[in-house]
């Protein structure tokens, strides 16, 4: 297996179309026709983890932060990601990072944020715009239930929380088969009427390719007639931070040591706490601050993020708690995401965890 067949099945989990603009996700250092041996798992890349790395014989890290993230214009060992990038060209160390892609995924940073928080009836908190487009196609009613089949299964008609999601509508195709063509039905040089059904269905425009080679492979025509559409509409299996509910109303004092356990961090900064008890919970792991809005609209309690600026406390205007739990601490778990679905996908394949600590950030208690 070679380390292409990983990325890719990273990427159905935290597709690269979900990143933002800003972002480097994705392979950063290396071939991905190389052959894969193992895969070693981290938020950060240090010199260390390469070290670790090595010494693991993994020729594969897989990162949360991206080593590169913004420009660079020399790979000296003057600098942390020189050094770096050095060090794992010399061992053949291939650097794959899943970011802001495995933020905004549905079974990304948040979810498991939630799930350690013991949050339930979670959804995201806001969901991305200018992803989800429709595919209109029209085939002969005998075929139109393995078109609609292909389709599906390439990842189409998927709403909330239904799949298989289509609008079909009957109805009567015409065309004319000229000199060089090889019709399906009807003759060369003769206007033909087919009963077709028209099938729409919704789809993320990151499985597009997938899905016209769906169409293609499974519809009976020699020339599908198909249109594409762009949808305003939010896409809620994506998108930023996540909401959620606590089984019941619980003390703030309580919650927030809650956290503290759950993510084990030196210090939680928070707004003045105006509410004994609180239910609804919103959380966005990493910089969250432009969230705070979104939250107070959603009606939320509390707002779980990190890397808050001063003004930004100010923000929750009494309607809402505000806390900083620390950016490694609301995304040290993406590290367990990436495990699980690798080990299941790839259970003869040995992926592991990181033991090297790499949050530049320390407490003095």
């Amino acid at each position: 297996m070679k380390i292409r067949d990983i990325i890719q099945s990273i990427e159905t989990l935290a597709p690269l179309a979900l990143q933002e603009s800003y972002d480097n996700a994705g392979l950063i250092i290396g071939d991905s026709n190389n052959q894969f041996t193992k895969a070693l798992v981290c938020i950060d890349v240090t010199e260390q983890v390469i070290e670790e790395a090595r010494k693991k014989d993994c020729n594969l890290i897989i990162s949360h932060h991206p080593l590169i993230f913004g420009g660079i214009s020399k790979i000296t060992n003057n600098s942390y990601a020189g050094n770096c990038i050095i060090k794992a060209i010399q061992n053949n160390i291939a650097v794959y990072a899943s970011h802001t892609n495995l933020d905004n995924a549905i079974n990304g940073v948040n979810s498991i944020l939630c799930e350690k928080l013991g949050l339930t009836n979670c959804r995201i908190l806001k969901p991305k715009k200018n992803i989800l487009k429709k595919l209109v196609t029209f085939c002969p009613t005998n075929h139109a239930d393995n078109v609609r089949k292909a389709l599906f299964d390439a990842g189409a008609g998927h709403i909330g929380d239904y799949d298989c999601c289509s609008f079909n509508a009957d109805g009567s195709g015409s065309f004319r088969a000229l000199e060089n063509a090889n019709p399906f039905v009807g003759n060369i040089n003769k206007l033909h009427f087919e009963k077709e059904v028209k099938i729409e269905t919704v789809y993320p425009a990151y499985i597009e390719k997938k899905l016209i080679k769906a169409l293609f492979s499974s519809h009976p025509y020699e020339e599908v007639a198909y249109d594409l559409y762009q949808l305003d509409n939010e896409f809620h299996n994506a998108g930023e931070g996540m909401i959620g509910e606590l089984k019941k109303e619980t003390e703030v004092k309580t919650f927030l040591q809650k956290i503290k356990t759950v993510t084990a961090t030196g210090v939680i900064r928070h707004t003045q706490i105006t509410k004994k008890k609180i239910r609804k919970v919103a959380v966005c792991g990493g910089a969250g601050g432009f969230l705070i809005k979104d939250a107070i609209a959603a009606g939320a309690d509390i707002f779980i993020t990190a890397d808050l600026k001063y003004h930004q406390f100010f923000d929750g205007q009494s309607e809402i708690i505000i806390a900083d739990i620390g950016h490694f601490e609301s995304e040290q778990f993406a590290k367990e995401i990436l495990v699980d679905f690798l080990s299941k996908n790839f259970p003869t394949f040995a992926f592991l965890i990181s033991k090297t600590k790499t949050n530049p950030v320390y407490y003095f208690y």
